[in-house]
Order: structure tokens, then sequence, then C-alpha cells
């Protein structure tokens, strides 16, 4: 809430949002939750209608006022159908460490180049990092953000299904 109050400058209008803040952020989050159905989303919601507030302080007359709410239910509501809709035009998609990366194709004869080129790109980055570019295991895992223990056992997992999809193929 002090961030808000920052914004104003009178003392009076201060209490005065301090009211309109513990009187109606409850109902606020319940209305931009309804429209949204996710908490987070409608947290960001209620903290752009709490800046529109406070920027337009000045239009409130009293925090008991029914003319209040509806401006502030108003505010909210617009907020949160934004929101929606910003989210609807730009959906989540959700990666699949299985299709993550660039997809290979491989035209020519090597057999170990087209296992190599089946692999899920996962798999072929790292073993590309650790056998490619000789990286060590503990620099991988400072580039993957990940600890050196999982580093090395994903190496191992993508020698082993390089091994089987060689053993596939009959090379081995």
């Amino acid at each position: 809430m002090l961030v808000y109050i920052q914004m104003i400058d009178s003392p009076a209008e201060k209490d005065k949002f301090e009211c309109l803040y513990l009187m109606y952020r409850d109902l606020m989050f319940y209305i931009a939750n309804q429209i949204l159905q996710n908490e987070q989303d409608a947290e960001d919601v209620v903290h752009a209608a709490f800046v529109s507030v406070a920027e337009n302080i000045e239009k409130f007359s009293s925090p008991t006022c029914p003319k209040t709410k509806g401006y502030i239910v108003t505010i909210t509501e617009n907020k949160a159908i934004d929101l929606y809709r910003k989210k609807k035009r730009h959906p989540k998609v959700t990666l699949l460490e299985e299709t993550a990366g660039l997809e290979v194709s491989y035209e020519g004869s090597h057999a170990i180049a087209r296992c190599f080129s089946i692999l899920p790109a996962r798999d072929r980055d790292i073993l590309m990092l650790r056998y490619r570019y000789g990286y060590t295991a503990r620099e991988i895992a400072k580039m993957l953000n990940i600890s050196e223990a999982n580093a090395n056992k994903r190496i191992q997992r993508a020698k082993e299904k390089l091994e089987n999809l060689c053993n596939e193929e009959g090379l081995l």
C-alpha cells in the first residue's frame, strides 16, 4: 500500500486512499479472479486498478459512497477484461523438452549421423556440448543452470538413447 500512497500528495487524499484500499481490495480481487480464473493474474489486475485509483483519487468524494464502489468495480472489471483479451490474443504455449531446439533432418548415408539426428533436441544439445565442444559437466551445469549431478545424468541418458538407436539400426 505504501507504493500507492507515495503517488498521492495531500494527507487527506492519502487517508481517503487508505480507506478505499482497506474497504475494496478483497472485492476487487474477487471480481478479477472471477473473470480471469487465475489468482496471480487477479493480483496483477488489482494492482493496476489501485494505480488508477491513486492517479484519480481526487475524483472520489467519499469511500462509502455507492458511486465510489461502482467506479472501483468498473475499473477492476475493465482491467481484468483487458488482461483476459491480451492473454487470449497471445495464447500460452507449453514447451515440451522433446521438441525444444531445432529439428534436424539428415539425408546422407552415414547411419550414426542419422541416429544422432533422431535424438530429441535436448539430448542432441547436451551431447554436442560435451563431446563436440568439449565442455565439462560442471561447465554444462553452469550454462544450463542445473546441478553437476543432473548434467552428468543427462549426458548418461543421452548416450544411452543414442546407443539404443544405433542398436536398432544394427550398428553395434
